[in-house]
């Protein structure tokens, strides 16, 4: 091994080719490989995104419909079933909190909670959670628990 037989790993440089426009011995003067005349010759040409030559832009020929709210809450929707399966699992004692649901990775951090009735709860829990549907916190309260809303 000496410095003379030295060569980059193999991929890791690439040729950059002819340079352009350097007069017309190196074989790509004149025009610069870019043609003759029109927009796409000129210097300072960039195409737009989506643009196809003047023809309507898919984009703009699709048809739009339907409505976003941008005001839209999105909620994580956990079941009672859930909250039953978490306490038959001994992984929830007496209290469901945001936090320990963020743990558990039934959640992210920053995700608004809503508690659904589907399932059926056995033992009293306090849960603890953003917003709860009617069904849910009948369910909570009949087992004895507690909603608390954050």
């Amino acid at each position: 091994m000496s410095l003379e037989n030295l060569t980059p790993a193999s991929g890791s440089t690439k040729s950059a080719g002819k340079r352009l426009g350097r007069g017309q011995a190196s074989g790509k003067g004149g025009t610069a490989a870019r043609g003759h005349n029109g927009q796409k010759s000129r210097s300072g040409y960039s195409r737009k995104i989506g643009f196809e030559g003047g023809q309507m832009p898919l984009q703009r020929r699709v048809p739009k419909f339907g409505f976003k709210n941008i005001n839209r809450k999105e909620y994580r929707a956990i079941n009672i079933d859930t909250v039953q399966d978490l306490l038959t699992d001994k992984k929830v004692l007496k209290e469901l909190t945001i936090e320990l649901l963020v743990e558990l990775r039934l959640a992210h951090s920053n995700d608004l909670i809503k508690i659904l009735g589907r399932g059926k709860l056995d033992s009293p829990i306090k849960v603890t959670a953003h917003k709860f549907s009617a069904s849910a916190k009948a369910a909570i309260e009949a087992a004895g628990g507690k909603a608390v809303i954050v």
